[in-house]
């Protein structure tokens, strides 16, 4: 669209800095969604029974999902403006640092993370995320991620609300290829090694990339890098088969055979590290605000990936008749899981069902410029206004580390 550069200045304009975003359903052929997104129950299945269910809604994403016989806009967020709608991806390519800001643009000249509701109904399979340089040799990026389970979105656990991730310390290597070289006998056993960890909502979890992790079936919202890469590591999930691609998928074709390449692609250490929760796991740690001022604002997501600031969240709420003005470190992608109030000049609105294809007000894209000068949220409900909003890389300097809220 060769005009999305003046369309998009023209809606920076006029809203000082913050886009409305349509939502964007992904459906997944290998899973069954958890029905908690709130599509109406007659849409789960809206793109065919052929293309999987819909069991995930991606936010402020200018990455492309990996999914077979995909369209070719998929997972692309599209902001929309008066009547017109465009690409988020469009948008950053041409207004560039002034919709995510110098340092995220002059690095990556993209808008390289994106976040995510995750659906499941029962757990999916222990699999890892290739790191950087695993996904290059495909022509990828590699994917850290990060897991939130928001408690309004949580009503009920689903089928099984627990996570396996990495291995048991003392787990050898050998016995992981043992697992894939019997792939095709049924259940191969992964999980034999692992541990489960039960999911508790309000709460959440940093995974590195080449860390194994089976995640369980609370809803969860999912800061992480803009990637779709993965491996599959365990061949039965709740009794239906696992095809063997979805292991190879993402590792160089010559290496497709070679279970013991697919073993040694792990990172071993942090699998079998018998401090894995006090490495992963995260709590709430409260950035400003207060009872008494009307608002709280917390951290989510925080800490470091092999050292690096990929992504951080927070989660805003707002009282009642209350308002508050926020200043941020960088762009972001903001979802409301409840209430009703205003972004700037914009509306929020927390739908209770939505049609396929149906525009909502829950969700926005703040540009950098915006977020640093400070945007004003307003509660005009009877319920509290909850949003969760993500951040790409080094956006957060002041951002806990894990482990943090043991502190406090």
């Amino acid at each position: 669209m060769p005009n999305v550069k003046s369309l998009a200045s023209a809606a920076l304009s006029e809203t000082n800095g913050i886009l409305r975003l349509s939502p964007t359903w992904v459906p997944r052929s290998f899973l069954q969604p958890g029905r908690r997104l709130k599509l109406h129950p007659a849409d789960y299945y809206a793109l065919g029974t052929h293309r999987g269910g819909i069991d995930e809604r991606w936010f402020a994403s200018t990455t492309i999902c990996a999914n077979e016989n995909r369209a070719h806009d998929e997972g692309l967020s599209y902001v929309v403006a008066g009547k017109e709608k465009f690409t988020l991806a469009d948008a950053v390519a041409d207004l560039g640092a002034e919709m995510i800001g110098d340092h995220i643009w002059n690095t990556y000249k993209k808008w390289p993370v994106y976040s995510k509701f995750f659906d499941n109904m029962g757990p999916i399979p222990h699999h890892m995320h290739q790191n950087a340089e695993q996904a290059k040799l495909v022509g990828q990026e590699g994917k850290p991620e990060s897991y939130y389970f928001p408690p309004q979105l949580n009503p009920t656990g689903n089928n099984f609300p627990y996570t396996f991730m990495g291995f048991e310390p003392g787990t050898t290597k050998q016995q992981a290829v043992d697992c894939l070289d019997r792939w095709n006998e049924g259940d191969n056993g992964i999980l034999d090694l692992s541990k489960a960890y039960r999911l508790k909502p309000g709460t959440g979890w940093l995974i590195p990339p080449c860390v194994l992790h089976a995640p369980g079936s609370l809803l969860t919202y999912e800061p992480q890098w803009g990637s779709d890469v993965f491996g599959m590591y365990q061949s039965l999930v709740e009794g239906r088969a696992v095809p063997r691609s979805l292991l190879t998928k993402d590792f160089p074709v010559e290496k497709h055979n070679d279970n013991a390449y697919m073993i040694d692609a792990l990172d071993w250490e942090a699998n079998v590290d018998p401090n894995f929760k006090d490495n992963n796991y995260l709590e709430p740690i409260v950035c400003e605000g207060s009872e008494k001022e009307g608002f709280i604002d917390r951290w989510i997501v925080y800490g470091k990936v092999k050292g690096e600031q990929l992504f951080t969240a927070k989660e805003l709420t707002v009282n009642p008749g209350a308002k508050c003005t926020i200043k941020d470190g960088g762009a972001y992608g903001w979802i409301t899981v409840q209430g009703e109030g205003k972004v700037g000049k914009l509306k929020l609105q927390t739908p209770a069902m939505i049609r396929f294809g149906q525009m909502t007000d829950d969700e926005v894209f703040v540009t950098a410029k915006a977020a640093a000068e400070g945007v004003t949220f307003e509660n005009t409900g009877t319920e509290p206004l909850v949003g969760l909003r993500y951040f790409g890389p080094n956006a957060q300097p002041k951002a806990p580390n894990v482990g943090d809220h043991k502190k406090r």
